[in-house]
């Protein structure tokens, strides 16, 4: 049953396409945040800069996502999406120039990192509402699934061949994301379906009805916003070059695969999950997931041996993995089409929340009170979280299945 199903899901050629073209981009991203994180920490030395990387990218994010919700429900999503690979291809081939010119500065990663976050506040919501436009219903918690096992091998190797091609310089790195980033523009163009522009996103002042639309919907919400605090307070990306350069006593290839291991994790959750759809307590693993992922956070802030460090990343990785595809299925299976862009862009915001401001979290707890104790109040925090759900939102609590 399990191969019937993915060789009709691969035989979706517009599906594929934009797998393919998915999996080159965030590739290139993972190598460019990799490059980026260790280019400002060799430039600073500052935890507070590496926040403030994070924060940059929020920022635009979070002014633009809600309008960019509408834009994804009002225009042709494919089209939006290529036009954020070749934005963020631009990037990184400005910041291949300044490496070569010598005009490399901070001022200029953070003002490039605006660039990055508006890019991303377009690129998210055109990418979660495309997905189901491309598939039969009944292969879409699968397709979310492969999807998620493509994105996981693509942050495996993005930052661990980004680590090892730093090693020969910042340009090799700012090279390679480049070409990934205009593959994935030419594949995202080249991506058909029936594009029919929502109705009732025709005027600019429903802009917000995504909003209103996960207000309304308890479920919804509360899987949304545990997401954000969860990944708020105990992410610590941003602090991976301290612990890798500072802590555990590697370099920039340790950084990669130190970048790399929740995604291993992921990967070989996303391969159960594949396998194995989530169809009973749905709320009540989702819960448990966030759990363990603050006890793994825990177990990473402590530790001072590299592959200790690795085997915590990775669990934090298959546990947020679980929360990812919960929230992306019930997100789409709950939302009608018309209303899937503006959802998608409320969505993003939480996940941009939750990535870019706790990044700057990060580096702002980091400096009061050191990487280490960051990183073990973050994972604590994430657990208390996941507690205080169980109370605040008892229908999540409470889910058994996913429709």
């Amino acid at each position: 049953m399990l191969m019937s199903h993915l060789r009709e899901l691969f035989a979706q050629t517009q599906f594929v396409r934009f797998w393919v073209s998915r999996l080159a981009g965030i590739m290139a991203n993972q190598m460019l945040m990799v490059a980026v994180g260790w280019h400002m920490y060799d430039l600073t030395a500052s935890a507070w800069d590496l926040g403030m990387v994070g924060l940059f990218q929020f920022v635009p994010a979070l002014v633009m996502t809600l309008p960019a919700g509408q834009v994804a429900d009002r225009f042709n999503r494919a089209r939006i999406f290529a036009a954020c690979m070749l934005t963020q291809g631009g990037v990184a081939s400005l910041l291949l120039w300044a490496t070569l010119s010598g005009h490399a500065s901070r001022e200029l990663i953070l003002g490039l990192s605006v660039a990055l976050g508006l890019a991303r506040a377009f690129q998210m919501p055109a990418q979660q509402a495309l997905t189901p436009l491309l598939v039969p219903r009944h292969l879409l918690q699968r397709a979310i699934a492969v999807s998620s096992s493509g994105m996981e091998v693509a942050v495996i190797s993005g930052p661990a061949l980004g680590g090892l091609l730093y090693t020969t310089g910042a340009s090799t790195v700012y090279v390679t994301c480049t070409a990934l980033l205009l593959l994935a523009f030419t594949l995202a163009v080249l991506i058909r379906y029936d594009f029919v522009p929502a109705r009732k996103a025709s005027s600019w002042g429903d802009v917000f009805a995504g909003l209103h639309f996960v207000w309304q919907r308890k479920v919804l919400l509360g899987a949304t916003s545990l997401d954000l605090f969860a990944v708020l307070l105990g992410g610590a990306t941003a602090l991976l070059p301290i612990y890798a350069k500072d802590i555990l006593h590697t370099g920039p290839m340790g950084l990669g695969l130190l970048r790399a291991a929740p995604a291993v994790g992921a990967l070989s959750m996303s391969l159960v999950l594949t396998r194995w759809p989530l169809d009973r307590k749905v709320g009540p693993k989702l819960l448990m997931a966030v759990g363990v992922f603050g006890l793994a956070t825990l177990v990473f802030g402590l530790s001072s041996s590299f592959w200790l460090s690795m085997v915590a990343l990775a669990v934090t990785g298959a546990a947020d993995n679980v929360s990812v595809v919960t929230r992306l299925t019930l997100t789409q299976l709950e939302t009608p089409d018309e209303m899937r862009g503006r959802v998608a862009a409320v969505n993003s915001i939480f996940i941009g929340a939750s990535n870019q401001l706790g990044e700057f979290e990060s580096g702002v707890t980091a400096a009061a009170f050191g990487a280490v104790g960051s990183v073990v109040l973050g994972g604590v925090g994430s657990m208390l979280i996941a507690l205080a759900w169980t109370r605040l939102f008892p229908d999540l609590a409470k889910r058994d299945r996913m429709t």
